[in-house]
């Protein structure tokens, strides 16, 4: 059995440290980014370093619909889903507040939709969420939970904006909005994957030395 893993926002950063981490662990490992420059540069060290992985390069921006069909093509056509490491995300300098949940949240929830077929026994995924839910102390009453449980509603933005205020329209806001519901995801999402021996759980880490964190 070729076991398979995927690290998204593979190119830098944390995606680079769990690509690393990762490439002794599987058979084969597909680096996905949108930097797909980025990601072929990891890759080609990894391979020339001589980990046990192949790994292999995937130009993917995570809320393309069809180029995430194309990733789980590929791990079928490659063998069985091991692992996903899932930290592409934004931060709220990079985007404006729709944009950050676009990708942060809905990106989250569009891979896991995608891959969730493939999970099996000992598969496993780790989101990343992010400590800023923590920090800014985001604790939604029911309706606003309601709403966060489905990133996938054709009008999520709109029911988003509508139900905590304009302040959401502040990325700074917005992120920590957004990685909050990541977490929720995760504990859903486990309870989906574990009557088939899948394992999901998320992580939140702090401030990291990172492109993206400078």
């Amino acid at each position: 059995m070729t076991t398979v893993g995927i690290v998204t926002g593979a190119g830098r950063g944390m995606g680079e440290a769990c690509a690393r981490r990762l490439a002794d662990m599987v058979d084969v490992l597909l680096l996905v980014d949108r930097d797909a420059a980025g990601a072929a540069a990891v890759a080609k060290e990894l391979d020339d370093t001589g980990h046990r992985a192949a790994a292999e390069p995937f130009g993917l921006d995570v809320t393309d619909r069809e180029g995430l069909v194309r990733l789980a093509e590929r791990v079928v056509e490659l063998g069985t889903l091991r692992a996903v490491a899932h930290a592409a995300g934004i931060s709220p300098s990079m985007a404006d507040w729709r944009r950050v949940f676009e990708v942060d949240l809905i990106g989250t929830a569009l891979l896991a939709e995608t891959l969730r077929p493939l999970a099996t026994e000992g598969t496993a995924h780790v989101y990343f969420s992010s400590m800023s839910p923590l920090l800014a102390r985001v604790e939604p009453d029911p309706a606003i939970g309601a709403i966060l449980d489905d990133p996938l509603h054709e009008d999520f933005l709109d029911r988003i904006r509508e139900a905590v205020g304009p302040d959401i329209e502040q990325s700074t806001m917005a992120y920590p909005w957004a990685k909050h519901g990541v977490a929720r995801f995760a504990r859903r999402e486990a309870v989906r994957l574990g009557p088939v021996g899948a394992r999901v759980c998320s992580l939140a880490p702090g401030i990291i030395d990172t492109p993206q964190g400078r």
